[in-house]
């Protein structure tokens, strides 16, 4: 691991105005995250672990407070140089998919590289390769509403994969899937760590936040505990034990 952090934040605050009264998502949250660490963004509904997450992926701004991404204080970016952050360095997986309907699994995964202005041929041959790394090589030419919910699952991992980002945000990726599924879909993460990767997870259920090597902990807007995970659940401890 490197001993430089990927993400540090400073103070962050997040506050939504609704009308007369002022929501505190976050309240001075400080944490870093080291480059090719896999961490769990733990907490009930409330805790601020989604809104710690937007801010992690530049999909919103702090109300007060640091983020430096990489070494560059985000805050300095541009519009554009936030879009292709988002675009190249970040890859998001969301709890609902949001894959485009009317597109194949194909076209959904090289939609990315559209953005990028990378040519067809090179899209689809890359597109394809992440198609196959998550287990669907066979399907390539199905839409959404041809895919059960885990394969739709992993049409979006592809899609996250496709631009080679630096860090996976991931949040409740698991969290429409069943059992089976969803230990299939921890599977993958685990390989894109072992790939490299920087893996954040937002989870409210114990058994897939004990898949990460560090949990942090948020209550209230707050960090409630951030420690490391001694035994995270790996997939070779579940083949030895079967």
């Amino acid at each position: 691991m490197n001993n430089f952090p990927i993400i540090q934040t400073n103070d962050l605050t997040k506050i939504y105005v609704m009308g007369a009264t002022e929501v505190r998502a976050l309240n001075g949250v400080s944490v870093d995250i080291m480059k090719n660490e896999y961490v769990a963004l733990m907490g009930p509904s409330g805790s601020g672990k989604s809104t710690l997450m937007n801010l992690l992926g530049c999909l919103d701004s702090p109300t007060s407070g640091g983020y430096t991404l990489n070494g560059t204080l985000v805050s300095t970016m541009s519009d554009s140089d936030l879009a292709e952050v988002r675009n190249k360095e970040i890859g998001f997986v969301f709890q609902t998919f949001n894959l485009m309907p009317r597109l194949t699994s194909l076209d959904n995964v090289a939609l990315p590289l559209v953005y990028s202005g990378i040519k067809k041929s090179i899209r689809e041959e890359r597109a394809i390769e992440v198609l196959e790394l998550v287990g669907l090589g066979d399907r390539v030419d199905h839409k959404p509403n041809e895919l059960s919910g885990g394969q739709r699952q992993r049409v979006a991992i592809a899609r996250a994969l496709v631009n080679n980002p630096s860090i996976i945000l991931a949040d409740e990726p698991t969290g429409n899937l069943d059992t089976k599924t969803s230990v299939e879909i921890m599977e993958i993460f685990e390989k894109i760590h072992a790939a490299g990767n920087t893996v954040i997870l937002v989870t409210h259920e114990e058994d897939i936040s004990e898949h990460a090597h560090r949990i942090i902990r948020l209550r209230d807007g707050i960090i409630e505990s951030d420690l490391p995970n001694k035994n995270p659940i790996s997939f070779a401890q579940r083949q030895s034990v079967h």
